[in-house]
């Protein structure tokens, strides 16, 4: 049977695709490549004609899961005043939408345990995302230097994804949004904070400049 020109990439690409979510809803260690094909659809047999083996493939599910969060973010703060932007991707992150659906959501709260067993290249790939989202919460964080911005920023990453977690594994819906408010509530505090040591700097300014 022959197949349309550009057949073998398309195939790939869903391959990827599907892998993508299936990964993030059931994880990386529980999925053979026999599970990996099933969820495009395809046997298992074709599977080394697409990549030369199963890490490759987690490898590249993870890059794309990693760069559909860092493009939502991108999208979700365009145009806005970064603490808006801050506080957007917060209720977006922590948002009983993102808890409910782990194989659409970020690859942090899904992945990174499995990810931190597996081989280097994985890894890399997961801190490669991870200095992304980074950039765009530091840019983000006005008024700031870039170390002490790029610190906050993975601080509320840390947060982000920690709250994410906790929320899935909680068995108690009325817990688990209390644990996404939490986290929520949290993350407004560091807002505030910051906000308040800039119009204090503005105020020492001020009254510099006018002794």
């Amino acid at each position: 049977m022959r197949y349309p020109k550009g057949h073998g990439q398309q195939t790939r690409r869903r391959i990827v695709e599907n892998a993508s979510y299936g990964l993030r809803q059931n994880g990386a260690d529980g999925l053979s490549v026999v599970d990996l094909m099933k969820l495009a659809d395809l046997t298992h047999g074709s599977f080394y004609a697409y990549f030369k083996s199963r890490d490759a493939l987690i490898v590249e599910a993870l890059a794309l899961a990693m760069d559909r969060t860092v493009v939502h973010w991108l999208d979700l703060t365009q145009g806005l005043p970064a603490e808006i932007g801050f506080d957007a991707v917060v209720e977006s992150y922590l948002s009983p939408r993102h808890r409910n659906n782990p194989a659409r959501g970020c690859a942090l709260p899904a992945l990174a345990a499995d990810i931190g067993r597996s081989a280097p290249e994985a890894r890399r790939t997961l801190a490669g995302g991870l200095e992304k989202m980074i950039d765009i919460i530091a840019g983000l964080i006005p008024k700031r230097s870039p170390s002490d911005a790029r610190q906050a920023a993975a601080g509320a990453i840390a947060t982000m994804v920690g709250s994410i977690l906790l929320a899935r594994a909680s068995g108690d819906k009325q817990l688990s949004d209390a644990i996404l408010e939490a986290g929520r509530q949290a993350l407004r505090n560091q807002t505030a904070s910051t906000s308040a040591e800039r119009l204090q700097c503005t105020e020492s300014e001020f009254e510099r400049r006018k002794s």
